[in-house]
């Protein structure tokens, strides 16, 4: 139990973690427990974002003096977590339960557990975060929007993709790569703008060397961007506040017109995903980077990138409150602690293996891929666990978006490392959910793409 709701042990335990219990099997043994109690009343939760799009999520919980209702708070708050984050807004409302709204209003308080959430909603969407409270009935009508972007090929094309470790950049010449690399940086730990501007230039720069001109610019980052605007990213978390806002929102506009080509940049899961639905020539993709931390994206039934957040390294997979709590969050249970380097350095000494605590994340990551290409079994068990979070974590994320792949890659799945994950994530689907298995695949992406794929993508970006 958690605060009330039941948790459910996995059929297909990780190797390197039995403690492991899936959201997704938590939220359906609550509502079967709602529905059996024949006591269920609907929920409603609405979140407003930028340009007035609204989501709402309809679901059932216990009637509020019913056996049960003790854990309506806790599997409300992890829905509208998740929701939070997948979709994002500055307004919740929660139609249909007055007590609920209440703990959600005093969690997203300024003291409450979740006002990094809150803060950093504020600082999203520039407007104060609220929650209210009004009947079912009175919950404000869904408003959902898309954007066609991407898929531009035409002319010279220059396309980066800024990570926590690496960049990498590559030059696109009416659809053919002609010149990608990657270059090491170390972006959270500097707090002078210059260097941003600086790496970011140098993609461009050594880029453009390979073209006889620039047409186009897209770029594809970690956090959140909208209309070009950096509002939230761990790669700046070092800048100063008033240094941020005055040189880094607008960093990529203002290159943009330095340069004076049209410039588009994304979060980096938003170009996971167009990568495979260009890849795939397919839609309803959901595309998982795995690097310095979890990056989500998604391309509709329809072809297009929402205005959604997609900010899965946020959202909780796990409901044990003793999993592994993300250290900028301050929150346990989220994608960035499982499909990441940062899950990957977690799990080396509970496999047994000893390796410099002063070394970085993502040379950890580098010796057990040099281990697992040797053969070791203790680094083989990092990514079969990392596999069946990952067949786990689809299943849940399959109940908020409609999906017919998954794409995984990023630089947790190099080498074998992806097929090993996308197995076992196959073998959870097949055990646990063989009805969404048959529906939805999983793949990775050749090396090549794996690694730079997304900048490929990026340079698709902007319409000429």
């Amino acid at each position: 139990m958690a605060n009330g709701m039941k948790l459910v042990a996995p059929a297909v335990t990780p190797p390197l973690d039995d403690g492991f219990r899936p959201a997704v099997l938590a939220n359906r043994a609550f509502l079967e427990d709602v529905d059996k109690s024949g006591q269920g009343v609907p929920l409603g939760i609405a979140l407003e974002r930028n340009d007035a799009a609204v989501t709402v999520y309809e679901t059932n919980v216990f009637a509020p003096d019913a056996p049960g209702a003790e854990a309506n708070p806790e599997y409300v708050e992890r829905l509208v977590k998740f929701l939070l984050w997948q979709r994002g807004g500055w307004k919740i409302t929660i139609g249909g339960d007055a007590q609920i709204a209440e703990h959600i209003k005093q969690a997203y308080a300024a003291d409450g557990v979740r006002a990094f959430d809150a803060d950093l909603m504020l600082d999203v969407y520039e407007q104060p975060f609220t929650v209210e409270s009004v009947a079912y009935e009175e919950l404000p009508s869904a408003s959902e929007g898309t954007v066609a972007l991407g898929g531009h090929l035409e002319g010279c094309r220059i396309g980066f993709d800024l990570g926590a470790s690496d960049r990498k950049t590559s030059a696109v010449l009416d659809g053919e790569a002609v010149f990608s690399e990657e270059v090491v940086w170390d972006p959270k730990n500097q707090a002078d703008p210059q260097y941003h501007y600086d790496g970011v230039m140098d993609c461009i720069q050594r880029a453009a060397e390979h073209l006889p001109h620039i047409d186009a610019i897209g770029g594809s980052a970690a956090g959140i961007y909208i209309n070009n605007r950096a509002l939230v990213a761990s790669l700046f978390r070092a800048i100063p506040k008033d240094q941020f806002d005055a040189r880094i929102k607008d960093m990529f506009t203002n290159i943009g017109k330095e340069l004076e080509v049209p410039l588009v940049v994304v979060n980096d899961g938003e170009v996971t995903a167009l990568a495979g639905a260009m890849e795939l020539d397919d839609t309803g993709v959901l595309g998982i980077a795995m690097g310095s931390s979890e990056a989500g994206g998604y391309v509709t039934l329809d072809g297009n990138i929402t205005g959604w957040l997609n900010e899965l390294a946020f959202c909780p997979i796990d409901y044990n409150p003793d999993g592994p709590v993300d250290e900028w969050s301050g929150d346990y249970g989220v994608g960035s602690q499982y499909f990441s380097q940062q899950c990957v350095a977690r799990l080396v000494p509970v496999a047994g293996i000893d390796l410099d605590p002063e070394m970085g994340q993502p040379e950890q990551l580098e010796a057990v891929q040099e281990l697992m290409a040797k053969g070791d079994e203790r680094a083989r068990q990092i990514m079969e666990t990392i596999g069946c979070y990952l067949g786990y974590a689809v299943a849940h994320y399959a109940d908020f978006y409609d999906l017919k792949h998954v794409l995984v890659l990023g630089r947790v799945t190099s080498g074998d490392a992806g097929h090993i994950i996308i197995e076992r994530a196959q073998g959870v689907l097949a055990e646990e959910f063989p009805e969404l298995g048959e529906q939805v695949s999983l793949q990775t992406p050749d090396e090549a793409s794996r690694r730079v794929g997304q900048a490929i993508a990026a340079a698709s970006l902007p319409e000429i």
